[in-house]
């Protein structure tokens, strides 16, 4: 109750804490604010300040924080960048990836614990990246659509490979539960796409600034049901929290253009402003440094890890950058291609809890995973240079 009582306070404190610091010295070094919820959350944790430790509560806020990162980054899937050559090579960059990785994996964890460690490594943070690119002008350039690609099959293939390899059922078993939920998920989209939405967009039009909300409402009623549908299924449940994001967007995709936004606006509110920030800064919490600090080999395989992580997702990654890219834009997409940490944290969670791999080697991979959230997109957009026009700045900070 005591760990609790002070996350209550501390917790929503660092939220406030960390877009204030990245603002402030954001004139010298542009820092994601997700770096600022992870440090802080360490300091406040039991590894230095002991202030805040784990709880039961704050964990299941943390796990909804999760899913609504992957809920969000579902809602910004460009279907049609798929298609295009950037998807087609990110589809291919991260097969080359999770062979990599598994090879890696085997050098150091026998069996499934090589699964482990390979889809960690194969990884992409599209939820960590999409505000990045948003935030300097980049989401809908080439690069950024390309960036978008990398990190939706780098979420998605993860998180398929994470269903069929580390579910309870057997792989065979574990593939028809997997198809059981693409049939359904398939006919939401399917209703999504073709059944007529114009009454859906008046009540959401008509609740937009009342006690109904109904937008929101719904949105949370589809990501629970999904997410409780791949629970229930015993799938991992972001690949619920991804399929409703898909879901609402193509439930959405015909609103008036000033409904859709702000309903985004709504959704991200809750996302960014609470649920988001609370699972970064408890990750920070309950991130082990005390077996790092203790054991000075794991301490000195986290930057071996960043590089391995380099190697093995960001190489790769390299293939879908966009055609007639300069060496800076190839080398930006490389690094933010290896930037990883939620599916990390999700796969090395199992693994620790199934016994494939030690939490030693979990916070191996965590420390590294957080290290290329600190470094890889403050390089990458430092390559790319500063995009977006001063008087966009402006507007975007007033709003």
């Amino acid at each position: 109750m005591e760990h609790l009582d002070t996350a209550i306070v501390l917790i929503p404190l660092i939220a406030v804490i960390a877009p204030l610091a990245a603002r402030a010295i954001g004139p010298w070094l542009r820092v994601p604010v997700v770096v600022f919820e992870l440090a802080l959350g360490i300091v406040v944790g039991p590894s230095v300040l002991g202030w805040v430790g784990p709880s039961a509560f704050v964990d299941v806020l943390s796990e909804f924080g999760l899913a609504m990162l992957f809920f969000v980054a579902g809602t910004e899937i460009e279907f049609a960048a798929l298609r295009e050559r950037s998807g087609r090579r990110a589809i291919g960059g991260w097969l080359i990836s999770i062979a990599l990785g598994v090879a890696v994996g085997l050098l150091v964890a026998p069996g499934l614990g090589a699964v482990v460690i390979g889809i960690a490594l194969a990884s992409t943070a599209l939820g960590t990246l999409l505000p990045i690119l948003r935030d300097a002008g980049e989401l809908r350039t080439p690069f950024g659509r390309a960036v978008g690609a990398l990190g939706a099959v780098g979420e998605f293939g993860p998180l398929v490979a994470i269903s069929i390899l580390l579910g309870s059922h057997r792989p065979g078993v574990a593939t028809v539960v997997l198809a059981a939920f693409v049939l359904i998920s398939a006919g939401a989209i399917w209703y999504a796409l073709k059944a007529p939405q114009g009454a859906l967009h008046r009540f959401v039009n008509a609740t937009l600034h009342t006690s109904g909300q109904f937008a929101v409402r719904i949105v949370m009623l589809i990501l629970t049901a999904l997410v409780a549908l791949s629970i229930v299924l015993d799938l991992d449940m972001l690949l619920g929290a991804f399929a409703a994001g898909i879901v609402w967007r193509l439930l959405m995709r015909d609103a008036d253009a000033h409904d859709r936004e702000a309903v985004e606006s709504k959704v991200e509110a809750i996302a960014f402003g609470f649920l988001v920030p609370l699972f970064f800064i408890y990750t920070g919490v309950t991130f082990d440094l005390a077996s790092l600090l203790d054991d000075p080999r794991l301490l000195a395989m986290v930057p071996l890890a960043l590089l391995v992580l380099l190697a093995v997702r960001g190489l790769p990654s390299a293939l879908a950058a966009p055609q007639g890219s300069d060496r800076k834009t190839t080398a930006a997409v490389v690094l933010l291609g290896a930037t990883g940490l939620p599916i990390i944290v999700a796969v090395t969670a199992i693994g620790v809890d199934e016994g494939l791999i030690s939490s030693g080697l979990a916070s191996v991979l965590v420390g590294a995973g957080m290290l290329s959230v600190l470094l890889f997109p403050l390089i990458g957009m430092a390559l790319r240079g500063d995009r977006v026009p001063s008087t966009t700045v402006c507007v975007d900070d007033e709003l």
